[in-house]
């Protein structure tokens, strides 16, 4: 019988962490972010992290509580606006930041998890994007070389999974959480809503259990909300 994938906290489910790993994780800005497990690695303490986020946290929230503990070495990302912690680190030289565009870093960690070692394409040619990497010309394009991306652990937040790890996401939290699930050799998983093997109809699983490897039931997270903009009400006036 296989052993269960269910872990009773978000730390149990990562109690391997160690210095010096390389993290995926999942959300876009605060959005979808694994709340819990970032909570998990900032307790254990582990420093010297690698972190392969689309963003390492913003406006002191998310991922840069890391950066505040000084538990991060490397960033590969793609976005550093919003986020002070990174700035402040990344121009003093404490943390090391490699900038990807958008598409290529999510691309980089699907071909990880797809087991395909690197690949070709036209994003940042001609740019200090390509600088150091093979260039060839595809159909009159060119186009760089670039690494798939596979991490010791990924971290990610799904609205539903079941106990088989096979997931759904909420809406734009399906932009990178997927990818980095994909991306990690342990992936770890906490889910809003969890289900029986079998509940979840196969046209509406997002990301198959074969990339899951620990389940972690989280029902509450605060949901953070990067922007609010609202206008005056009308008695206002």
């Amino acid at each position: 019988m296989a052993a269960s994938k269910i872990f009773a906290s978000a730390a149990e489910a990562l109690h391997d962490l160690r210095d010096g790993v390389s993290l995926a994780v999942g959300g876009f800005g605060l959005c979808g972010n694994p709340e819990a497990c970032i909570a998990a690695v900032a307790r254990s303490g582990a420093k010297r992290l690698t972190i392969v986020s689309n963003n390492c946290g913003n406006q002191g929230k998310g991922l840069a509580i890391l950066l505040q503990q000084r538990q991060v070495a490397k960033v590969i990302g793609s976005y550093v606006g919003g986020n002070p912690d990174l700035e402040e680190q990344m121009l003093a030289g404490e943390v090391e930041v490699e900038l990807n565009p958008q598409g290529t870093l999510a691309e980089r960690m699907r071909a990880g998890g797809a087991g395909i070692e690197a690949f070709f394409t036209p994003t940042g040619a001609g740019t200090v994007v390509a600088e150091g990497k093979e260039t060839r010309t595809f159909g009159g394009k060119a186009c760089v070389l670039e690494t798939g991306l596979r991490t010791d652990f990924a971290i990610v937040r799904a609205a539903k999974g079941d106990t088989q790890g096979n997931l759904r996401f909420y809406r734009t939290a399906r932009n990178f959480n997927p990818l980095a699930a994909m991306a990690g050799r342990i992936t770890v998983v906490e889910v809003d809503e969890l289900v029986p093997a079998g509940a979840l109809d196969p046209d509406d699983v997002h990301l198959p259990g074969i990339f899951v490897d620990r389940i972690v039931h989280v029902p509450e997270h605060a949901n953070i909300i990067e922007y609010r903009t609202t206008r005056p009400s009308e008695e206002s006036h």
